[in-house]
């Protein structure tokens, strides 16, 4: 029903626009008595043997709704009714912003992808914190975290601590935004001497709490080999608890979208099915290079049960969907879910 009907009046329509009106749209449906009901019996699968106990957690199933998609933290208990295992909010930023200028949301019909140049718009910290009081405890929350944009170069990693130890109570594993395009200064965002640095001290806050959280890493999937030799040795000696592969990309290459229409969309990242090979590449290196010594979450280009499957086979551990669930919709959750039965 969604790719017939829903998808394609959706897409007549801004994507921005869209986006809040589909929030709008689940939200209310959701508060009907027995849609919910019917939403998950739609598309929940339940089964112990799709579970996965990665990083100390254990996950319903390995198949998660990446960031960006509820930044605010406003819509998970509702997502959760979809099929999902798992869920990150964010990115999130001490301060509320608006973000880059619109219009910063493109579809690549042809290509089935997305470029963005949101800039981390988001409602800010203490309203995240208000949403996530909120949980039902359905599934596991990730938190995406990052910078202001107008941060300065020096006090960057005040904005992750900030963030890091604010939300610590209320998410069960934290994620540090590094690799978006589409901020300022990404240049230091992916400075080795800077990330050991930020990441020690995102790992000594979280030894003052009793209950230490998960902290993992977001790469873009446009890193070369040295810089994926990096990670691994940075993973290694951090004592990070994993990887998400990958955020989006830069690069444009072998796209079926006209140089005009790229021209007139401008800078943003990419994501989708464009940059499917990428990630998988991203995913297979460090799963290989570091003898799988630490969890790794794919995420790029996933509209298929095959594209999931994929992922897994390089060495995934959990998948994560995004431009895929606006192209496929809910269905694409259930369908990798299936299929994951199907190879155990």
């Amino acid at each position: 029903m969604y790719k017939l009907l829903l998808r394609p009046l959706f897409f007549l329509l801004d994507p921005e626009k869209i986006h809040h009106f589909t929030f709008s749209l689940i939200k209310i449906t959701s508060k009907i008595p027995g849609f919910a009901w019917i939403f998950r019996s739609l598309y929940v699968v339940e089964n112990k043997r799709l579970e996965r106990y990665v990083f100390g957690l254990t996950f319903k199933n390995p198949v998660g709704l990446a960031a960006g998609f509820d930044k605010n933290a406003v819509l998970y208990n509702e997502l959760a009714n979809f099929g999902f295992g798992f869920i990150e909010i964010g990115t999130v930023t001490p301060k509320a912003q608006v973000g880059n200028p619109k219009t910063r949301l493109f579809r690549l019909k042809d290509d089935q992808g997305i470029i963005n140049r949101m800039g981390f718009n988001n409602d800010g910290l203490e309203a995240a914190i208000s949403e996530l009081k909120k949980n039902t405890g359905k599934l596991i929350i990730g938190g995406n975290i990052g910078k202001n944009t107008h941060t300065k170069p020096e006090d960057y990693t005040k904005d992750y601590l900030a963030c890091f130890n604010s939300l610590h109570p209320y998410v069960d594993y934290f994620v540090l935004n590094v690799s978006c395009p589409n901020v300022g200064s990404h240049a230091k965002l992916n400075d080795k001497a800077y990330l050991e640095e930020l990441i020690n001290a995102v790992q000594k806050a979280n030894k003052t709490f009793e209950k230490q959280k998960p902290i993992l890493l977001k790469i873009a999937p446009d890193l070369n080999d040295h810089q994926l030799d990096e990670i691994v040795e940075l993973v290694a000696t951090t004592k990070l608890d994993g990887v998400i592969a990958s955020n989006t990309s830069t690069d444009r290459t072998g796209l079926k979208a006209s140089s005009e229409q790229l021209e007139a969309i401008g800078n943003g990242g990419l994501s989708g099915q464009p940059i499917k090979n990428k990630s998988t590449r991203v995913i297979k290196y460090l799963a290989d290079k570091s003898n799988k010594t630490f969890p790794i979450i794919g995420v790029g280009g996933i509209h298929s049960a095959e594209d999931a499957l994929e992922k897994l086979d390089a060495g995934a551990d959990l998948v994560q969907i995004y431009t895929g669930f606006i192209y496929e919709g809910p269905s694409l959750i259930k369908s990798i879910n299936k299929a994951i039965l199907k190879t155990n």
